[in-house]
């Protein structure tokens, strides 16, 4: 049911916000939006769209970009994006989200920040009141590797609990795509994230947060039920 879900959010989602005047295209990363690119792919072919480019989040979207046939481009040679599409850990009332479980959230932010309309799709289990509450894991940060210790140890100061991403499948930590260390801080429940986050970017070292505030422009939210929540 929760892939239906997903996919039923996701195809909405660009049947919606995505029409002959869309040209350029941010694609999140994440289970989500292999959704969202089978069907855009799909409208792409089907209706002939316009589509001059799509712009990659992480290695996982440029992949899934190129297999289903779409226009791959660059922010460099595309720095305005009509409408982005990412799916989220967890997202509250006032559309803040999390995002970084696939430490990809550094090229997302960029991509977001960059778009003119920002839109989530995500199933039911990442509606949340107030972030912290149901995702445990932590605001993802991105931290240059020569510094991660002392950044740790600042997290704490600021009331946070930083755990060194670790590889599933490698020895040693996560690397991103930028060539980073993650550090997963759990904070509690984030009631000011837009506050947290600018305290954090602050500490020399840390690259990017997790914590996007004030940047989206709707939810697409897949429920148990068949149906789709828009918000």
């Amino acid at each position: 049911m929760l892939e239906i879900a997903k996919q039923l959010a996701s195809f909405r989602a660009i049947d919606e916000r995505v029409s002959t005047s869309t040209k350029v295209i941010g694609i999140g990363s994440g289970s989500t939006i292999v959704y969202a690119v089978q069907r855009l792919a799909e409208r792409f072919k089907q209706e002939s769209l316009p589509i001059q480019a799509c712009i990659a989040t992480s290695f996982q979207a440029q992949q899934l970009i190129l297999e289903a046939g779409l226009p791959l481009g660059t922010l460099n040679q595309y720095p305005l994006i009509d409408v982005a599409f990412d799916g989220a850990d967890e997202i509250d009332t006032s559309l803040n989200c999390i995002k970084g479980g696939g430490a990809c959230h550094l090229q997302e932010k960029l991509v977001a920040s960059n778009a003119k309309l920002f839109y989530l799709v995500a199933d039911h289990r990442k509606d949340s009141k107030v972030l912290g509450t149901q995702w445990k894991q932590g605001v993802p940060i991105e931290v240059t590797p020569m510094v991660y210790v002392a950044v740790m140890q600042k997290i704490k100061t600021m009331g946070g609990k930083p755990t060194l991403r670790m590889a599933a499948k490698k020895a040693g930590p996560v690397v991103t795509d930028n060539g980073n260390f993650v550090i997963d801080a759990d904070f509690g429940e984030i009631c000011d994230p837009a506050a947290l986050n600018v305290q954090l970017i602050g500490v020399p070292g840390i690259v990017e947060t997790g914590l996007f505030c004030n940047m989206v422009n709707g939810v697409y939210f897949g429920l148990p039920d068949g149906t789709v929540k828009a918000v």
